[in-house]
């Protein structure tokens, strides 16, 4: 090529990179110079450029600086557009994610912004649970505010096949909880939006898994590059970890490979958080309500790490009058997904999902969100993301650490906010 030509190629170039950069928010035609008269605003002469006059100007004598009048905006709060139910906004039927009672998740979801991963873009959830509704494929349908760029392989152990398709609805609840494709005018919003989800199917249409394919699961996502795993899945308090040795040496290789494992604490209303959340390797979730009171069938125990919003009736705690059982009930959690009566392509928003199954994956999409955000470094360890979610949850009945609340009720803005120096 001739040296003619390489010249006017960069000439191309050059050309285009600057009417490229005065597509730039400043004031066309204009560019501010500073010298010893002070500051004045100099016009752009003839066909040139913003920037090409700015470069002119900077090589005279005397010239202080030149540059183009930049244009500022108003720094605005990242307020998704999801309608809900009834049109009217996400926030009427997602309470679970408002400031109060909720997560903060606007608070969150601007934090992840500012860090330069909405929505903990780049985090690996696996859903291991009764599949979730990802694929078109047969008789099945994607919940219609999914993506399929959301998803990466996941597995049905039950089949036995590569397509984890959901036949039960709760694990594409569980799913929507944690990432809901959100700010597309559809539907409702999901926490950690950002994340990509693994479906890991090991619960039948029954919702009933054994733990020899509740392990096997755990093992796939780990080997599979998951960062966090959700089990919204209980055993009878009766169990004991000698009981479930699959599921246990799951859990402990999972937590070598710096895995986040969120469970949840159990439905009985008992005194022991239920395996496999009792397990040292798991971060073990129970449930609020709207009145950011403990949910009346939310497991309890000294094992209980956190709370987290799961709906329905207050429990009638004898310390706190304001949360009896017959004062301020309030709404389930709401996500889209299907009817539990197999009807698996009529996708709603059904009112009966409430408990500590849904108050997990609040607690699995903030490890995501905290682990994109890098507050804590950019691999934290498990045992450091729970610290993390620990001290910056917001701390409900007696002071400090308690068997109903754990260290607090979930504050996924507070977890996710940059140490200040």
């Amino acid at each position: 090529m001739s040296v003619r030509r390489v010249f006017l190629l960069t000439l191309l170039a050059l050309a285009a990179l600057a009417g490229a950069a005065d597509a730039a928010p400043y004031v066309p035609g204009e560019v501010l110079v500073h010298d010893a008269n002070g500051t004045r605003v100099v016009t752009t002469p003839g066909d040139h450029s913003v920037l090409w006059t700015a470069g002119r100007l900077r090589a005279h004598a005397g010239v202080d600086w030149a540059v183009p009048n930049y244009i500022a905006h108003a720094a605005q709060e990242f307020v998704p557009n999801d309608p809900g139910r009834d049109g009217r906004g996400w926030q009427g039927t997602q309470w679970n994610f408002l400031l109060g009672t909720g997560v903060n998740a606007i608070g969150a979801w601007n934090n992840l912004i500012a860090a330069g991963r909405p929505g903990g873009r780049g985090v690996v959830v696996a859903v291991i649970d009764s599949g979730v509704a990802y694929e078109n494929r047969g008789r099945f349908r994607r919940s219609p505010d999914f993506t399929a760029s959301q998803f990466v392989p996941g597995y049905d152990f039950v089949d036995n096949d590569t397509h984890p398709d959901d036949v039960l609805g709760h694990g594409t609840f569980v799913a929507g909880t944690i990432a809901e494709k959100t700010n597309n005018g559809r539907a409702l919003t999901g926490l950690a939006y950002g994340a990509k989800i693994m479906p890991v199917r090991v619960l039948d249409r029954n919702g009933e898994g054994d733990s020899d394919t509740i392990g096997k699961g755990i093992r796939f996502a780990v080997k599979h590059g998951a960062k966090v795993i959700n089990l919204s899945l209980v055993f009878s308090e009766s169990q004991t970890a000698a009981d479930i040795p699959p599921i246990i040496s799951a859990l402990r290789y999972a937590h070598r490979k710096r895995v986040v494992v969120v469970g949840a604490s159990g439905n009985d209303s008992g005194d022991t958080v239920a395996y496999p959340a009792r397990a040292g390797d798991v971060i073990s979730v129970g449930a609020t309500t709207q009145s950011g009171c403990l949910a009346s069938y939310s497991n309890t125990g000294s094992g209980l790490d956190l709370a987290a919003p799961g709906g329905g009736d207050n429990a009638a705690l004898s310390d706190d009058p304001q949360c009896q059982a017959q004062i301020g009930t309030g709404l389930p959690i709401f996500q889209l997904t299907y009817p539990r009566d197999g009807q698996i392509r009529r996708f709603g928003y059904p009112g009966d999902f409430e408990g500590t199954s849904f108050a997990a994956p609040h607690v699995a999409a903030a490890a995501a969100l905290v682990i994109a955000s890098r507050v804590i470094g950019p691999n934290p360890s498990p045992a450091r993301v729970l610290d993390r979610l620990r001290a910056t949850s917001h701390d409900l009945g007696p002071p400090g650490f308690d068997s109903s609340f754990g260290a607090g009720l979930l504050d996924a803005a507070a977890a996710t906010t940059p140490a200040q120096t």
